[in-house]
């Protein structure tokens, strides 16, 4: 393999390997298409290193991003096809850059974020970058944002939240200004018991229509107003005995029609 003058090619070191990959599309599936393969990746290896430092300092380790450049060089090897005309290195650009971008958006997003807005992250990002290298002493507007990167003002609103999305806060840490340990999942609620107290009343309200109108009072002075049976038989001049059969009744027709009505 020879390496390419530098009016030739943008990379100084990149290698001359249209012979190699012309011998790698006669090659059957073996040792020497193996070995071949190989050659051709170690030969295009600085260029895919290259490529993954355009991605540094974006939350995740250079030698990992470039472990993701190496993988996407292996699939440019494997699907270079040279009868097609085009240089190695315009087929194996966008394909090495595409495995980075889909590394980020794959496994660096700890909240899923969709595409669309994944790419306004980007270009807010890129603009507030500009805009903050020449104000002092403030950072840019959203509306200065939104007229740097060409979007409207929702728009770049939509990726500097999807800034916060890229990574999360444990909710073991600690809220800022809390001064007594207070941490972020002491701000969550929990499960409600009233809500299920809503659905069992939703369930028995068609049962409770079809009561007669002394049962469906004793079950509401009984359940909503807190009253002792002996209170209600008084109330309504009825034994306590006589109301105690009423209110059990009652519950048990009620919570056979429920039953009923779910299944």
């Amino acid at each position: 393999m020879r390496t390419q003058s530098v009016g030739k090619h943008p990379h100084d070191d990149a290698p001359d390997t249209t012979a190699e990959f012309q011998r790698l599309a006669g090659l059957p599936a073996g040792p020497e298409r193996d070995l071949l393969k190989q050659e051709l990746v170690n030969a295009w290896l600085p260029m895919a290193e290259r490529i993954a430092g355009r991605f540094r300092n974006r939350g995740e380790a250079l030698e990992d991003l470039r472990q993701v450049a190496a993988l996407g060089l292996v699939k440019a090897v494997d699907r270079y096809d040279p009868q097609h005309g085009a240089a190695f290195e315009s087929f194996a650009v966008p394909t090495i850059t595409g495995e980075i971008k889909r590394h980020f958006r794959d496994h660096m997003w700890t909240l899923h974020v969709p595409r669309r807005v994944q790419d306004l992250r980007n270009r807010v990002r890129s603009a507030h970058q500009e805009l903050a290298q020449t104000m002092v002493g403030r950072g840019p507007t959203v509306a200065e944002v939104a007229a740097q990167a060409g979007m409207t003002e929702a728009e770049a609103l939509s990726g500097l939240e999807a800034l916060d999305s890229f990574t999360a806060l444990s909710l073991d840490a600690e809220l800022p200004g809390s001064e007594d340990g207070y941490s972020l999942i002491d701000a969550i609620g929990g499960p409600d018991p009233a809500l299920d107290i809503v659905i069992d009343r939703e369930a028995v309200k068609p049962g409770l229509q079809r009561l007669p109108e002394r049962e469906r009072k004793i079950l509401y002075m009984r359940f909503f107003r807190d009253m002792t049976q002996s209170s209600i038989a008084e109330d309504l001049g009825l034994s306590q005995m006589h109301v105690s059969r009423l209110i059990s009744r009652c519950c048990t027709q009620l919570r056979a029609q429920a039953m009923k009505e779910a299944a």
